[in-house]
């Protein structure tokens, strides 16, 4: 069987317009999604601790690499560790697929294409902890498990423009979109384009939750179209140029200019009311968990003794959380967001100046985003230059 041929894709994004009934039954269908996510991604440790275990992958750690030959006699040794232990996207897909079927509410409420979407995407969490590139997995509460997705169009989750405009999952939840007010050449094109297939995702945006499609669609944006704006229109200069991302600026240098530009020029940090609703919240917590706490002792500063709040035990694991707890939470979440949404706006602004001005032949220093949070937490929170960097 021949590999599919990939093609290059863009997103295009809209709201849906949700009632009541319907998100019922969204939640239902994504508690499901998350609950199989949970399940297979379990499976999924367990059988990348067998990889290690196996003889093969030990065998393979034991080679040192000084020719082409033992290359590939390792690589050979590692790909025969996962098929021992099953551990591939079609193993994991079949297992999310078993698993669904086991359980009546999960294969009613999801379609074979997202079961096996949901299969693939535990697996590459999974692998990247295989191949260093993360330390751990997490498993999903529902507030954190945002999206669901399909295959294709033609099935699972579907597109339907025209008359219709409407998002189909299944045979009888429809989403109509809702198109904003202020409608332009970009999403009308993103509206016509083919589309490859569909992601269910939802936001919480001023303590209510939105739900959104994400249109995968086939192609090119539409600022690489000859149809582009003059204003996004890409520099023809094709000398090379180089970029030096610091924590709060970026340092551009092309054949003719050069300038140094800020991140997020003017960002709102919020910081005094997050730490307000900080302070809040902990006061509440204090008060609904007191088991979870220490006892509060004196402690002697000078000549005065003050009092000073206990720590969180070790172990605790229950937490009791108020509406007033809640409230708050649901307030600092969307400072954070506001803070988030204006940060990425200025960095996309700054990368299409960037590429206007100076040109598209971009070189940079590969630098260590995250060891730059380590530092200067704060600044990076604010700057989001990790953002820009990818």
């Amino acid at each position: 069987m021949a590999k599919k041929e990939k093609t290059p894709s863009f997103v295009t994004e809209f709201e849906l317009i949700v009632n009541s009934q319907a998100e019922k039954e969204l939640d239902a269908r994504f508690q499901a999604g998350r609950q199989l996510y949970n399940a297979v991604l379990g499976e999924a440790v367990v059988r990348v601790q067998n990889v290690r275990n196996s003889e093969p992958y030990q065998e393979a750690k034991k080679i040192k690499v000084k020719t082409e030959d033992d290359k590939k006699l390792k690589n050979e040794l590692f790909s025969q560790a996962r098929k021992q232990a099953r551990f591939s996207d079609f193993e994991l897909q079949d297992f999310a697929t078993l698993t669904a079927k086991d359980s009546k509410w999960m294969w009613e409420k999801l379609d074979s294409h997202t079961i096996q979407k949901i299969g693939t995407r535990a697996f590459k969490a999974v692998e990247k902890v295989l191949y260093g590139k993360a330390r751990k997995v997490r498993f999903k509460l529902f507030s954190s498990f945002h999206s669901i997705e399909g295959k294709t169009n033609t099935q699972s989750i579907r597109f339907f423009g025209g008359t219709d405009c409407c998002i189909k999952w299944g045979s009888y939840l429809i989403l109509p979109i809702r198109f904003p007010n202020k409608w332009n050449e970009v999403l009308e094109y993103g509206y016509r384009v083919p589309v490859k297939y569909c992601r269910l995702l939802w936001r919480e945006i001023n303590g209510k939750r939105r739900w959104y499609v994400q249109l995968i669609n086939e192609g090119v944006p539409y600022k690489e179209t000859p149809a582009y704006k003059l204003h996004n229109k890409v520099n023809s200069n094709t000398g090379l140029v180089g970029i030096d991302l610091n924590v709060s600026n970026v340092a551009v240098v092309g054949d003719n200019k050069a300038g140094l530009f800020p991140f997020a020029e003017n960002v709102p940090t919020f910081e005094q009311e997050i730490k307000t609703l900080q302070r809040k919240m902990e006061r509440s917590r204090r008060v609904t968990n007191p088991d979870n706490y220490e006892p509060d002792f004196d402690k002697k500063v000078g000549r005065n003794n003050k009092r000073k709040k206990g720590k969180v035990k070790k172990g605790s694991r229950r937490w009791k959380h108020s509406l007033a707890y809640r409230k708050y939470a649901r307030k600092k979440r969307e400072l954070e967001r506001r803070k988030a949404a204006y940060s990425k706006s200025q960095n996309r602004g700054l990368t299409n100046k960037i590429v206007r001005e100076f040109g598209k032949n971009i070189k940079a220093e590969k630098v260590s985003v995250r060891g730059w949070q380590k530092r200067y937490g704060k600044a990076i929170s604010a700057k989001s230059p990790g953002f820009f960097q990818s």
